[in-house]
């Protein structure tokens, strides 16, 4: 068997403006902040600090999720969020394109910056993150995020671990992300005064929203995937 020698620690985002203009940015799998200088005033951990935040100021300066944010906020927010935008992803050694608004495209990319971004309440969105799916839509999200959970839980029952089918926690760890993500839009909109980083939250948040109300009150939505499994 042929090795997979494909880097799959960096997802490359490259969004082409109207006019010429264009910006890129490197998601790192695996990011390193500890050395992060000159970083805005708004990424400080006191400023808008999410209200169910475990971190304390003693211990940490910056929010780990918006120091994250820094370089698409202050490189994408001088845009209106309803610009069209032609967007590139690089990935695992495919290319997906996508033409969309900017809002959309922000909404994709956030996504996988949270996850990876090193906020305690995103942490378990990791996983989802090394199988990122660009511009996903609300079954495909679903399908992703109980899919990933459920495989989690059969790793863990490998090693001796406790387990929860019954996706409770990931109820709760849902519940934690909207308000993360609410805390962030409320963050962004106080520090950055732009349109386009706080409606890429908006935007992320909805598919967050769908995906606990079907954990809540599950009506189907997957069920025409898997008619096989009920024969």
């Amino acid at each position: 068997m042929v090795p997979d020698t494909v880097d799959d620690s960096f997802i490359r985002y490259r969004f082409q403006f109207s006019g010429g203009r264009s910006w890129q940015h490197c998601v790192d799998m695996e990011p390193d902040t500890a050395g992060a200088t000159d970083l805005p005033t708004w990424t400080r951990l006191a400023f808008h600090q999410c209200a169910h935040c475990p971190l304390q100021v003693e211990h940490s300066v910056h929010c780990p999720f918006a120091v994250a944010l820094v370089a698409p906020i202050e490189l994408l927010a001088q845009s209106p969020s309803y610009e069209r935008v032609g967007v590139e992803v690089h990935w695992r050694g495919r290319e997906i394109r996508q033409r969309t608004t900017l809002q959309r495209a922000m909404g994709s990319l956030l996504g996988v910056v949270s996850a990876t971004s090193g906020c305690p309440y995103t942490r378990l969105f990791k996983a989802m993150a090394w199988f990122h799916l660009p511009f996903s839509g609300t079954d495909e999200t679903l399908y992703r995020a109980f899919g990933t959970y459920l495989l989690g839980q059969y790793l863990r029952e490998q090693r001796g671990l406790s387990t929860d089918w019954s996706m409770s926690e990931l109820r709760e760890a849902y519940r934690n992300l909207r308000l993360v993500n609410l805390g962030m839009t409320n963050r962004l909109r106080a520090g950055v005064g732009q349109d386009s980083g706080p409606n890429g939250m908006v935007l992320l948040d909805l598919l967050a929203a769908d995906t606990l109300y079907s954990l809540d009150q599950y009506e189907g939505e997957l069920d025409r995937y898997f008619a096989e499994f009920f024969e």
